[in-house]
């Protein structure tokens, strides 16, 4: 899981750096992450216009970047702002499109610390990778990491001005890029836009520009497999023979690290107390946005009275990425021949999850009843279609709607911002 001090929605994370931007300057360097089109260069633009003629706005990605001497002009900036204003504030989208950018910021900030200029600094960047890898490199001790997370159904359903429900279903049909919703009426023009403008450039740019990558024909492969095994258990061997080009496990398995740091895929571990039999054991691959699976899947959007069992599969899987993306530790349990979808374990608290849509029988929680026995601290619960939480109930197990779960997580967690 990509390592972050916090990781949260579009109005925590917005209250959180503003409060962070009225302590005495300079402070920490503020580091914001996250996927591809959650809104963070949304986010910057929203705190320069509160900030007025305090804040420096600036793009890596704008042709002014390219130029020469722009370290200079923007260190000149911050520093005239801060004399004039009484303090500034440096906001640098896409920070880590500029070459050498984490040690031009440690010399910047140094600069601040040491002639005590009142100048704090946001920088924002896609790639978790980049920005993580540059800022461990040169910022040590200088900064502090942030996660902008996906847009929660709930705050869907506040953009578009949608039922709480109807918000639900669309995570799970067309997943959360509020980029891309305004196109979802027009399907071809939905998915073109999410290829295009939201996965392209992960591949493409955030992850093939990394030395790491060798083979970038293999990684694409695995991406698609993973994208067409919605919340699967996938062995790197039954992987390796899915390929075309077939590459060593080593190196399928960072591949899917890779994946995991651009907020693509996450492989979760089989859940263990001990941390060495969840590293050994095969992964469950979860598409960490719905309309990833969406756009990569030949047969269209699922559906749940054609296909119930590839209907179920992205339920589970937008179920799993919800958690995920929320900052919690996820993880799946079997031992042939009981299996449980989802262990969650941080904040919300540490449950034992079974998704299930369409009927049930009580005897078809078997495996969910048999972790909680083993393990106490574990929770269980249910998330079911509304007409089935009666069967869950019968069987004793606490039970919400995936609805409920994809709107505010398990009962009695409060909604993050």
């Amino acid at each position: 899981m990509v390592e972050d001090t916090f990781r949260l929605g579009y109005a925590g994370c917005k209250k959180l750096l503003a409060r962070r931007l009225t302590e005495p300057a300079p402070g920490l360097i503020q580091l914001l992450t996250g996927p591809r089109q959650v809104g963070k260069t949304t986010l910057l633009l929203e705190l320069a216009r509160g900030l007025g003629r305090q804040s420096i706005y600036a793009a890596a990605d704008s042709p002014e970047a390219a130029l020469p001497g722009f370290w200079e002009r923007l260190l000149a900036r911050a520093e005239d702002t801060a004399k004039e204003e009484g303090r500034a504030v440096l906001l640098l989208d896409e920070a880590h499109l500029l070459h050498d950018w984490a040690a031009r910021l440690k010399g910047i900030w140094d600069r601040f610390r040491r002639h005590k200029t009142p100048v704090h600094i946001v920088a924002t960047g896609s790639s978790a990778l980049r920005l993580a890898a540059g800022s461990r490199e040169s910022l040590a001790g200088r900064f502090e990491r942030l996660t902008l997370a996906r847009w929660s159904a709930a705050a869907i359903a506040a953009l578009l001005d949608i039922e709480p429900a109807a918000a639900a279903d669309l995570i799970v049909h067309k997943g959360a890029y509020p980029g891309a919703l305004p196109l979802r009426v027009d399907v071809p023009r939905w998915s073109a836009y999410v290829r295009d403008a939201i996965l392209e450039p992960a591949i493409g740019r955030d992850i093939l520009a990394l030395a790491a990558v060798r083979r970038p024909a293999l990684l694409r492969q695995v991406f698609g497999v993973a994208a067409s095994s919605p919340a699967q258990i996938v062995s790197l061997q039954k992987l390796q023979g899915q390929l075309q080009d077939r590459g060593a496990l080593e190196t399928l398995a960072g591949y899917l690290a890779l994946l995991e740091e651009a907020f693509l895929v996450a492989a979760l571990p089989k859940y263990s107390p001990r941390a060495s039999r969840r590293r050994s054991s095969p992964p469950k691959l979860v598409t960490l946005d719905n309309a990833l699976v969406a756009v990569m899947d030949p047969r269209g959007i699922a559906d749940a009275g054609a296909d119930p069992a590839r209907f179920g599969a992205w339920v589970e899987n937008a179920c799993l990425a919800h958690a995920w993306n929320s900052g919690q530790r996820v993880s799946y349990w079997r031992e042939e021949p009981l299996e449980v979808d989802g262990v969650l374990e941080g904040s919300w608290g540490e449950w034992a999850i079974e998704v299930k849509t369409g009927p049930f029988r009580p005897s078809d929680l078997r495996g969910l009843l048999e972790l909680v026995r083993r393990h106490p601290t574990l929770r269980p619960l249910v998330v079911c279609d509304a007409r089935d939480r009666a069967t869950a109930e019968r069987a004793g197990t606490p039970s919400i709607t995936w609805q409920e779960f994809l709107l505010a997580g398990p009962p009695g967690v409060p909604r993050a911002g």
